[in-house]
This record gives structure tokens, sequence and C-alpha cells, in this order.
């Protein structure tokens, strides 16, 4: 019997320097996906990290695997092509906020609409870090930028929102100071047959600091995230007595106890229910009124873009008498000379 090799975290750790801004929510996650690919089994050399250009965009260097540090904006291609030419490889891709959804964002909504099967870390720190402080696609409106000196006037990009309209088959979100639940949502994002995308709320200490600061508190934070896990109900807080239910069509936050509502009460998360309406809901609420949806929001099962191909190829195989490439030539209109 062949043994099973154990791997540790170790094992995916690369000889290079870590290259990050000390504090950098970056190496929360690069720790986190660490843990993940040595829980997951599988061998380094069948693993390929593809990112594109910016500060998270190092992060193939810092992994002891296959990597692809490509051009800005087109991680997705670049991944979807290492999939298909490699169905058996397990693919990461890591882009930023700028990277995945400005020069990269078509590539980013097709590789979603397609359902590659490719595991997809988001970085979002709301800014422009590595060329030094512009605002961003999911900048908020009115943040003062160094290329928006009066605070941009635009209205800013939802992660979610753009891959619910993309016909996303998994969303999650996490945040980097939260290693136990990173390392959780990472993990359902490998296991996903599909694009799974992951928004890793991340703290760019230089240009955007405490940008995601209402969350990151360890002591408030559990009264203003909750962590979603499926078939569970929606409860939060420090003494885990508040919830979720429904007022109408609209998400209420509420307290056990009070108005006389009960557990029994509040609304059981389904992440792979097929109707996006609820799952959509939970990933633009916003404080303070409402927590930030944490967790696995959406993970539903579909025929993932590689095995449509596969399917269409073993399909169109049987039904020709063309089965290779010499069948083909041999079909074609032919001369001697």
């Amino acid at each position: 019997m062949e043994e099973i090799k154990q791997y540790t975290p170790k094992d995916f750790k690369s000889d290079q320097y870590v290259r990050w801004c000390p504090g950098c929510g970056d190496y929360a996650i690069l720790n986190s996906l660490q843990k993940v690919m040595a829980d997951m089994g599988v061998a380094p050399q069948d693993i390929a990290v593809i990112s594109g250009i910016g500060c998270s965009s190092r992060l193939p260097y810092y992994i002891n695997s296959y990597g692809f540090h490509t051009i800005h904006g087109r991680a997705a291609a670049v991944a979807t092509g290492v999939k298909i030419a490699n169905p058996k490889l397990t693919v990461w891709q890591i882009s930023g906020d700028g990277d995945g959804l400005a020069i990269g964002g078509n590539h980013f909504i097709h590789s979603v609409r397609r359902n590659i099967d490719i595991n997809v870390l988001l970085f979002n720190n709301q800014i422009y870090g590595l060329t030094k402080g512009q605002f961003s696609p999911t900048t908020k409106k009115g943040m003062v930028t160094k290329s928006s000196p009066y605070g941009t006037i635009e209205r800013p990009f939802r992660p979610a929102e753009l891959t619910f309209g993309a016909r996303g088959t998994f969303f999650a979100r996490l945040l980097d100071v939260d290693l136990k639940n990173a390392q959780e949502t990472i993990s359902a994002a490998a296991r996903h047959k599909g694009t799974s995308i992951v928004e890793c709320l991340v703290n760019c200490v230089i240009f955007n600091n405490g940008a995601h600061g209402w969350i990151a508190e360890k002591e408030t934070r559990p009264d203003r995230i909750i962590f979603l896990e499926h078939g569970k109900p929606m409860i939060y807080g420090v003494n885990r007595d508040k919830g979720l239910m429904l007022d109408g069509f609209e998400l209420k936050a509420v307290t056990i106890g009070e108005n006389g509502v009960t557990e029994k009460d509040l609304l059981v998360h389904d992440a792979h229910c097929e109707d996006i309406t609820l799952q959509y809901k939970l990933a633009m609420m916003e404080g303070p009124e409402m927590p930030i949806a944490m967790g696995v929001i959406r993970d539903v099962q579909t025929e993932t873009y590689d095995q449509a191909m596969d399917n269409q190829i073993a399909e169109v195989r049987e039904k020709s008498k063309i089965k290779c490439f010499d069948d083909l030539v041999g079909s074609l209109e032919q001369w001697e000379i």
C-alpha cells in the first residue's frame, strides 16, 4: 500500500523573504493559505498559484509550489488557461481589488460565469497600495486619496454583488485578523468544485490604515460580524444573544429574549440554496445597524467549465467517426503528386 504523505505548513513555505510592510494584512492570509494547503493533502507539485500585479500578487513567491506572477489584471485569464491545460492541478488565483476588479474586472466576471474550477482569493484593502495610495474600485465614496484630493466621487464595487451578478456558485468573506475563521473559510473554498471567490478584507497600514477598523477590534468584533455556517441559526454577539430575522422582505437584527424573540425565530443559513435572494441580502449588510457577514455565504454545486468541456468532447467523439487528429487528416480531400 502506498504511504499517504502528511504535509505541514512548512512544506508550502518557500525560501523567499516575504516582502510586505510590517503589519500588512497579507501576512495573515498567506499563513492561513499555507495551513489549508497542508490540510488538503495535495502535493506542492500539484498546486499552481497565479497572480496579477499588486502587493497581494507577490504571494506566489512565498508558496513552495508552481507559480506564475503574470501581468496586471490577467490573473484570471492565466489561471483559466492553467486549469484547462492541466485539470489535475489545484489552482489558486491571487488578486487585489485593483488588479482583480479594475483592469481585470472583465476577466473576473467571465471566469465566475464560466465556473472554472479555481480558487480566487481577492485581497480587498480598498486602495492601490503598490502604486502608493490611489483610490481603487472598492474605495469608499468621498475618501481622500492621492488620486482624489477632494474625495472620490465614484461609488465602489462590492465584490459579492459582482459575483452574484455573474451567476457565481461560491462566495465567502474573511477578515485578516480573524485567523481561525479565515482558515475555515479558505478550506471551504478549496473543497468547492467551480469558481470560488473569497473576499479577503485586509488592512494596508501605510495607505489605508483602519479600512476595516470597525470590525477589526477583537473586543467588539463579535457584536459587529456574523460568521455564517450552513445549517446553523444566524447567531452572533459577545454573549451569543443576537441574531437575524426577516422583517417583511428585509433582514432585521434582534436580541434573543427581547420582545419574545427566541432562537427558533432566527433564520437558519442555507448556503446551498440556488436562489440568491437571501444570500445577496446577507452579503450586502453594512454597519452599524447590521453585522458584516463573514464565512461562506453561497456554496452551490453545478457543472464546472472543466466538466462541461470533457462531457462535450466525449459526446462528440462518441457520435463521430473521427477519433483523433490522424482520423481528421485522413478524412480530408487528398491528392497524390
